[in-house]
C-alpha cells in the first residue's frame, strides 16, 4: 500500500478519488490435484492461481469498487485493496466439491480497527451464505492472517462465488490476498450425527470453542446435565394459572455502545450504536463468564444476559424504551420437552441490512398497544401514531428450535431454526428451546414522525440474545412453567 496508508489505523481517502468500478472478465475451471479444493484459472488480465487449491482474490469475473497492488504475503502475487462495506468481487466456475462438510478460508490482512463481515454468497450478492466470516483489524495493511469457517451449504459442484464486503466504515477496513474452499470429512456442522447429543443447564465451565465460527459445548456435560434436567420434579400447580408456556424478565436499559460482542467480538466501536438492556457489563470484549459475573437492570436478578437492539432516534435524539419484557415461551405443539439453552448461547434475530418489508426478516412490526390503539400512519408509512392512551410497541422473536451441538455459528443463525408446518423442531434442529421475544415499550405516541434506527429505517431492527442465566434458575423455570405449560411471573412461580 502507499506509504501514506500505513501510517493510519483508519485510513482517510487517499487521491486520487476512490472510484468505484465494474469489471468482467472470462474464467474457466481446472482440475486440481487436490480433492475437493478449489482450482480456477483465469485469464485476460487476471493472474494464474496457484494449484493447490487457492483462488487468488484478484482472479475476480467481475467486481465493483476492487483495486489491486502487489503484495508481500506468501502465495499470491497481487493482493485486492481497498474494499470498503458494499464493495464485491465475483468468481465464475468455483468448484465447492461433492463430499464432506466444507471449510471456507480468506486470507486478509487490515491497517484499519473498524472492523467487519466477508460474506461468501453462491449465485448474487444476496444468494444463499456460504459463510460469513467476521474480520478485525490485523495489525497493518500488509499484515497477513487466514480466517476459516465451516458452511452449512448443500450446494456442490461448480458455482459461481461472490465474496461481498460489510462494514460501517465507508472508506476501505480491509484486503484480502486469496479465498479457498476445501471438504474435510471432519468438520462438525448442523445435521451431523454428533448434532444428536442433547443441550444441558451447564454452569459457566464445560464449553468449548472450534475456532472456525462454530463454539461447541461439552458433549458428555451437556447429556449429563440433560439427563439431571429431565430428572428435576416439577412444582406443583397453584393458583389456577393460565395455560400458556411462558415465563419472562423485565429489564430496562442499562447503556449504549457502538459494540456487538456476538458480530464485532474484541472490536470496540466497529458496530452501528446499540441500546443494551440487561447485563451491565455488555461490551466488545464480553465473554460468558465476564457476564455472568456482572449485575443486570433485569428482574429477576439471576438472569445476567445480555439483551441489545439498534438504537432508536426521533430527529436524530435518542429515545430508550421506557420498559423492556423478555418473554421466554413456546410456539411448539408439544413444549412438554423444552430445554434450557445453553451457557453462552449466542443469536441473532432479524437483519440489520435490511430496508425493506421482507417478512422472514422480521419486518417493520411496530404498533400500537393501548386503548384506542393505532390511529393513523407517519408520512412515509412506516409507522403508526397512536392514541393518546396508547404507546408504540416493537416485539421481535428468536427461534425456538437448536442443532444441540453449537453455541453461535458464523452468521450467527444457523445453529438455530423455527418449528416446522407440524409444529415440532426441524430433523437438523432437533432441540426444542425456550423461544425468546423482546415486547419494547417506547416513550412514544401522537408524535411519531422523524423515527430512525441506528442500523438505518425501521425494516432492519433486530436483536441480539447473549446467555448468562444463573443455570439452575433458568432450568428451574423451564421446567416448571414451560414444560408443564403454565404461565409464570418473573420470579418463575404461579
Amino acid at each position: 500500500m502507499p506509504t501514506a496508508r500505513n501510517a493510519y489505523l483508519v485510513p482517510p481517502r487517499r487521491q486520487p478519488k476512490r472510484r468505484r468500478t465494474l469489471l468482467a472478465l472470462l474464467a474457466v475451471p481446472v482440475a486440481g490435484a487436490l480433492a475437493f479444493t478449489v482450482v480456477l484459472t483465469a485469464t485476460a488480465g487476471a493472474e494464474q492461481i496457484d494449484t493447490a487449491g487457492v483462488v487468488q482474490a484478484e482472479a475476480w469475473n467481475a467486481q465493483s469498487g476492487a483495486r489491486t497492488e502487489n503484495t508481500g504475503d506468501t502465495g499470491g502475487g497481487r493482493n485486492v485493496g481497498w474494499l470498503a462495506g458494499g464493495d464485491w468481487m465475483r468468481y465464475d466456475n468455483v468448484d465447492l466439491g461433492g463430499a464432506g462438510s466444507l471449510n471456507a478460508s480468506v486470507r486478509v490482512a487490515a491497517g484499519s480497527r473498524a472492523g467487519g463481515t466477508i460474506e461468501l454468497r453462491a449465485g448474487s450478492q444476496d444468494g444463499e451464505l456460504l459463510a460469513g466470516i467476521p474480520v478485525g483489524y490485523t495489525g497493518g495493511w500488509q499484515n497477513w492472517t487466514t480466517k476459516t469457517a465451516v458452511s452449512t451449504t448443500e450446494l456442490t459442484g461448480f458455482q459461481t462465488v461472490f465474496l461481498v464486503l460489510r462494514s460501517a466504515q465507508a472508506s476501505d477496513f480491509i484486503n484480502v490476498n486469496w479465498l479457498q474452499f476445501k471438504r474435510t470429512p471432519t468438520a462438525t456442522v448442523p445435521g451431523s450425527p454428533s448434532a444428536s447429543v442433547a443441550p444441558s443447564a451447564s454452569t459457566p465451565a464445560g464449553s468449548s470453542t472450534a475456532g472456525n465460527g462454530w463454539p461447541t459445548v461439552d458433549a458428555a456435560k451437556q447429556k449429563a446435565d440433560t439427563t439431571a434436567f429431565f430428572a428435576r420434579r416439577p412444582a406443583p400447580i397453584t393458583n389456577n394459572p393460565v395455560k400458556v408456556p411462558e415465563f419472562h424478565a423485565t429489564c430496562t436499559v442499562s447503556h449504549h455502545a457502538p459494540d456487538d460482542p456476538i458480530v464485532f467480538p474484541g472490536l470496540a466501536g466497529a458496530s452501528h450504536d446499540h441500546t443494551f438492556l440487561g447485563n451491565r457489563s455488555t461490551g466488545a470484549n464480553s465473554t460468558a463468564d465476564s457476564l455472568f459475573a456482572a449485575g443486570t437492570t433485569c428482574t429477576p436478578a439471576q438472569d445476567h444476559s445480555a439483551y441489545w437492539i439498534p438504537t432508536l432516534y426521533q430527529n436524530g435524539k435518542v429515545v430508550d424504551p421506557k420498559e423492556v419484557t423478555v418473554y421466554y415461551g413456546s410456539r411448539l405443539k408439544d413444549p412438554s420437552r423444552t430445554q434450557p439453552f445453553p451457557f453462552g448461547l449466542r443469536m441473532i434475530t432479524g437483519d440489520a441490512k435490511n430496508q425493506s418489508d421482507t417478512p422472514d426478516k422480521q419486518g417493520n412490526h411496530f404498533w400500537c398497544a393501548g386503548a384506542g390503539g393505532e390511529i393513523g400512519r407517519t408520512a412515509d408509512g412506516q409507522y403508526p401514531i397512536c392514541a393518546k392512551t396508547a404507546g408504540l410497541v416493537r416485539q421481535i422473536t428468536f427461534p425456538d428450535c437448536w442443532d444441540g451441538v453449537h453455541l453461535d455459528s458464523p452468521d450467527h443463525k444457523a445453529h438455530l431454526a423455527n418449528g416446522d408446518s407440524t409444529g415440532a423442531c426441524p430433523a437438523g434442529h432437533p432441540v426444542p428451546i425456550p423461544s425468546v421475544s423482546f415486547v419494547i415499550a417506547y416513550p412514544l405516541n401522537t408524535d411519531t414522525g422523524g423515527i430512525t434506527l441506528s442500523s438505518g429505517n425501521g425494516f432492519s431492527m433486530h436483536a441480539d440474545f447473549f446467555n448468562a442465566w444463573e443455570p439452575d434458575a433458568l432450568a428451574q423455570r423451564v421446567r416448571d412453567c414451560l414444560d408443564q405449560g403454565y404461565k409464570c411471573n418473573a420470579q418463575g412461580t404461579f
